[in-house]
């Protein structure tokens, strides 16, 4: 059975200086990808940038940026920018905020990156319309918050759309016992927003049975590799300095050793 390339994600607030050192300590731990999200006090774009001089070979992505507040055109003017080798960039992007006309806006900013940018371009998306969005006008749907078997289900109806399409998932992970607290209250939390609560209602699902505690983590890691195409552990570790993110990451190394 064919296993998902693995990839780590962090929060663009740890800022540039920090993730770089990060993204060499994940390029050395032999992740594929380095992935950072994107919030008015974290920006992504800028951090990556950061990262694409501290690594050589590391994929990295942005999960995801917000249309509605990052318009395509400065995207692509961030990327020129910052230097970004775009052949080792995926842009994930989102439609943040927007309600009205969500999917025509970001069917139009991934237009104007494909056509721009040779970077893959990828779509956060929970409901069917954007993921078929997509698997159809862009390279692939980036998904989150989903069991390993609502994964598998959602990867095969993109494949179907798209033989060659991408699709990549957010796993949040802790795999220090110490750190499932924060696990927790991140699953609960985003259990609490309007539009993730819909999904998991569709579903049939609490968020807690989408994330990989670290009581859970080896048994559960191989079910999602199997589900799609690149799996993003969305590192929870106990604190948020270098150091912890490199215990995060030797964490995972012995566990997937000893499986």
């Amino acid at each position: 059975m064919t296993q998902a390339q693995l990839s780590l994600g962090v929060a663009g607030t740890l800022g540039p200086a920090r993730v770089a050192r990060i993204a060499a300590a994940a390029e050395g731990a032999g992740f594929h990808a380095l992935w950072v999200n994107d919030t008015p006090s974290g920006d992504a774009i800028a951090a990556l940038a950061a990262a694409a001089l501290a690594t050589t070979t590391l994929g990295l992505s942005t999960g995801v940026l917000p249309v509605d507040r990052r318009p395509a055109a400065e995207i692509v003017r961030a990327v020129r920018d910052g230097g970004i080798p775009e052949g080792r960039l995926t842009l994930g992007i989102g439609s943040g905020g927007a309600r009205v006309g969500a999917l025509a806006m970001v069917r139009d900013a991934a237009t104007v990156l494909r056509d721009e940018l040779s970077a893959r371009v990828l779509v956060g998306a929970l409901g069917p319309r954007m993921r078929r969005l997509a698997a159809t006008d862009a390279d692939g749907p980036l998904l989150s918050w989903l069991t390993p078997d609502a994964a598998a289900g959602q990867a095969a109806e993109a494949h179907a759309l798209a033989p060659h399409t991408h699709v990549a998932l957010y796993v949040r992970t802790a795999v220090d016992p110490a750190a499932s607290g924060r696990l927790h209250e991140e699953a609960d939390r985003y259990g609490s927003y309007p539009a993730y609560a819909a999904n998991f209602d569709r579903l049939g699902v609490g968020a807690r049975q989408t994330i990989l505690d670290a009581d859970g983590f080896a048994s559960g890691i191989g079910a999602y590799r199997a589900a799609v195409d690149e799996v993003v552990l969305r590192a929870i570790p106990v604190g948020d300095e270098v150091d912890d993110y490199v215990r995060f990451m030797d964490a995972v190394a012995e566990a997937l050793a000893a499986d």
